[in-house]
């Protein structure tokens, strides 16, 4: 930790994270940063869009992790400086903790158990959900699958097993993990996978260029790689 980060400042630094990150960040990273010395911290987790939102209307983050390709457009932008990749997550699949687990081993098997499922539930408009609208229009089973799904408009689509919605959820790795009374089937097939990458960044706009370079470099250290890793997600 930089010696030179602590302030007389009273204003914690102010930190944007996307919410697929929320967990690994929130229970281990930001308590170890603290017990480390580090500056306090006001974090804001949202899904990286509804970050961009604040940002549009005027907020400046000290720090912000969120997806590559956002930050990337804040940096010609000149909000941020050179984001730096941090980690990565995959799409998964959830059913309730005491449902029988699908095989999801293979795209037919995939196929099978979505088609079978009474309902399955999935984000509106988070990367995940998305990916998984457009999966089901190229696998030709959009019509069947979209008639009976539970769509979600923000939060942990795995939320919806636990009041008998749907009985399967699709989402990022990282989000399905927020939902211990779910059981996590496993990731899709490699086939049709689909990784979104994270970035951490400092805004350009910093008030306290040591403390917010000091909790970068820490989302980028060992502690936070290994409570990546246990929270659904591939550091970098």
């Amino acid at each position: 930790m930089n010696a030179q980060a602590a302030s007389q400042d009273p204003r914690p630094l102010t930190f944007f994270c996307a919410f697929a990150l929320k967990q690994a960040v929130e229970d281990v990273i930001l308590p170890a940063y603290r017990k480390a010395g580090g500056e306090p911290v006001e974090a804001v987790f949202e899904p990286t869009f509804r970050l961009l939102t604040r940002i549009e209307s005027g907020a400046r983050p000290d720090v912000m992790a969120g997806i590559t390709g956002a930050l990337a457009e804040l940096l010609t932008a000149d909000i941020v400086t050179e984001p730096k990749p941090v980690a990565r997550t995959g799409v998964g699949v959830a059913v309730p903790l005491d449902a029988p687990v699908p095989d999801i081993s293979s795209v037919e098997a995939f196929i099978t158990a979505v088609t079978n499922a009474r309902s399955v539930a999935y984000s509106r408009s988070g990367p995940s959900g998305i990916y998984f609208a457009g999966l089901l229009e190229r696998l030709g089973i959009a019509e069947l699958v979209t008639a009976r799904a539970t769509v979600i408009d923000s939060g942990p689509t795995a939320v919806a097993l636990l009041d008998g919605r749907a009985d399967l959820a699709i989402h990022q790795l990282s989000e399905l993990i927020l939902v211990p009374e779910a059981t996590i089937v496993g990731p899709l097939p490699a086939a049709i996978q689909e990784y979104t990458d994270f970035s951490t960044a400092l805004g350009t706009s910093v008030s306290r260029p040591a403390g917010a370079a000091d909790l970068r470099d820490f989302l980028h250290g060992s502690e936070a790689k290994a409570a990546y890793a246990a929270n659904g997600l591939e550091a970098n």
